[in-house]
């Protein structure tokens, strides 16, 4: 995922070399680890921004629970950095020719932390639960809405039916947002099983301190890691110590200073700063989906009109914005696909492109043409005026980015009025489409993607919170046979074809102000080697870590 704005290889084996290299998303000072041989024992120290609401990845879906999921849940398939799907929790597959029916032949000898056994009854559970609307799963709900049932004709067989084909389901499945769970969990109230879930993965989790960590334990069992790993048997860390710390400059001292081994969301301005430490490496990549923008409420005026639309776009000078508030670190988002996303296209970049003279001329077409003394235009007595609610959870750099944007859209005429709210409040207005522009992102590893935040059978709200998927209110019938059609083959010249023609007609609509692709963004202290981002999402795994202290 995920909308809501609170804001990678595996590589087998290792080697002596360290050096700076270029991935498909960033840039990485990340090398390959020392040739030394991995320490068993000790704890590694991992701090983040943002404290997961939920610790059930399948509940609602935001990115700080699906990192958690990562260290204690495995997936039903793996990925690898090529977006091949591999074997993990099953062993093998095959699909039905009208692509409806998947049947999965399951690994026998797998358990959960509380000595369940994995199995095909285990499978049907965590898709029943992710499918059942009391669970309020927004993400991996969505991902599987065409989820019919699960047989089991024997133990380690499952057959899993569909309304219908859809082509990115063995993706998906590759996500921790559906990582499996102990079926004896997910039968507790859902507030209990938020506290303290129970996968098969190689941590296991033991205390949850609000607002202070979260702790890991070793898994001494664990034997399944998936093919994309560096080593089978039990991870080499005996702990995971997960704490939040939400101010970037505190986080990063504690890196600088090795009071922790790993900080996610390394402050931008402290990256260059990091490069030159030889006690420290980045590692920075891209995530694949929907980026970081400003989703247009189209419903209603001024963005009803697609002429408005194109010009307040055309007057976000986002490359500018990009360098002011990020000290340069932070591309510009190529399209509605991150560019490491599948079948993702730049054809289209340049309808997002800044261009003051086109927004001008458009807004005088659109009737916008008096103005006050300040440069507002107004039409019929009525200004021009943009309301974007920002979220008190969205961070200082994010309304920082806004404010820019609010600059040269305001030089264009636009009033751009952006309205701190709280969270409740933010939820409250999206629910109500309350807004103009809202900010949005959607993280996953495939082009359908689209299909979630921008087709009309995702207008209606999901989850918990009562957001909408499809923020922008986007309804066309093109669109929607376009992307329905890219899951009814497994054709990958098809695919291709079908979501380059989706770009196309989003990019046409000026449905969003795109500014960033989401990335993540760890800086890792000398003293711990094999930290990983997992293929799929991007998102750090500490199976193959270890700890020299």
């Amino acid at each position: 995922m995920k909308r809501i704005h609170r804001r990678a290889s595996l590589a087998r084996g290792s080697t002596a070399l360290a050096t700076l290299f270029l991935l498909a998303g960033g840039i990485s000072q990340a090398s390959a680890e020392d040739a030394t041989t991995p320490v068993k024992g000790g704890t590694l120290i991992y701090a983040t921004d943002r404290e997961p609401t939920c610790l059930d990845p399948h509940v609602d879906g935001d990115m700080p629970q699906v990192f958690i999921a990562q260290q204690y849940t495995d997936s039903l398939v793996s990925q690898d950095k090529q977006g091949r799907i591999g074997p993990w929790l099953a062993k093998s597959w095959t699909i039905s020719p009208d692509g409806k029916t998947y049947t999965f032949q399951l690994r026998d000898d797998v358990t959960f932390t509380n000595g369940e056994k994995f199995n095909a009854a285990a499978l049907k559970a965590n898709l029943d639960h992710i499918k059942n609307p009391a669970t309020q799963s927004s993400t991996a709900g969505g991902y599987i809405q065409q989820y019919v049932s699960t047989e089991t004709p024997d133990e380690f067989t499952a057959v899993v039916h569909l309304s219908k084909p859809y082509a990115a389901f063995l993706e998906v499945l590759a996500q921790g947002f559906l990582g499996i769970q102990a079926p004896a969990a997910l039968a507790r109230d859902r507030n209990v099983n938020c506290e303290s879930p129970i996968g098969s993965g190689p941590f296991k989790v033991v205390k949850w301190d609000r607002q202070s960590e979260i702790v890991l334990e070793r898994n001494p069992d664990y034997n399944w890691a998936p093919p994309t790993a560096d080593h089978q048997g039990p991870a080499y860390l005996d702990q995971v110590i997960w704490k939040f710390i939400p101010e970037p400059s505190v986080r990063y001292a504690s890196l600088a200073s090795g009071d922790v081994d790993v900080i996610e969301s390394v402050p931008p301005e402290s990256e260059a700063e990091a490069e030159q430490n030889p006690d420290l490496k980045l590692i920075v990549t891209d995530r694949p989906g929907n980026p970081t923008n400003g989703s247009l409420n189209i419903t209603r005026a001024p963005f009803d009109d697609i002429r408005v639309r194109e010009a307040f776009i055309r007057s976000a000078d986002i490359g500018a914005a990009l360098d002011s508030v990020f000290f340069g670190r932070y591309r510009r988002a190529p399209g509605p696909l991150s560019s490491v996303t599948p079948f993702a296209t730049a054809d289209f970049q340049s309808l997002y492109d800044y261009d003051p003279d086109r927004a001008a001329k458009l807004l005088d077409e659109a009737g916008w043409t008096e103005r006050d003394s300040a440069g507002i235009r107004s039409k019929d007595g009525k200004k021009l005026t943009i309301h974007i609610p920002i979220g008190d959870f969205q961070g200082p750099a994010d309304r920082s980015l806004w404010e820019q944007i609010q600059a040269t859209a305001g030089q264009a005429g636009f009033d751009v009025q952006l309205e701190n709210v709280g969270f409740s409040d933010w939820l409250d207005r999206d629910s109500r489409w309350d807004y103009d522009v809202i900010g949005a992102y959607w993280n996953t590893n495939t082009a359908d993607v689209l299909r979630i935040v921008l087709s009309s059978e995702f207008i209606g709200a999901a989850g918990s919170g009562g957001y909408h998927q499809n923020a922008s209110g986007f309804k066309d019938a093109e669109f929607d046979a376009t992307v329905a059609k890219a899951l009814e083959t497994q054709d990958e010249a098809k695919r291709r074809e079908l979501y380059h023609q989706a770009q196309k007609i989003v990019a046409s609509n000026f449905l969003q102000v795109l500014t960033y692709p989401q990335s993540t963004r760890l800086g890792v202290y000398k003293t711990a080697q094999g930290v990983r981002l997992e293929p799929s999402l991007s998102v750090t795994t500490l199976y193959d870590a270890w700890v020299s202290k």
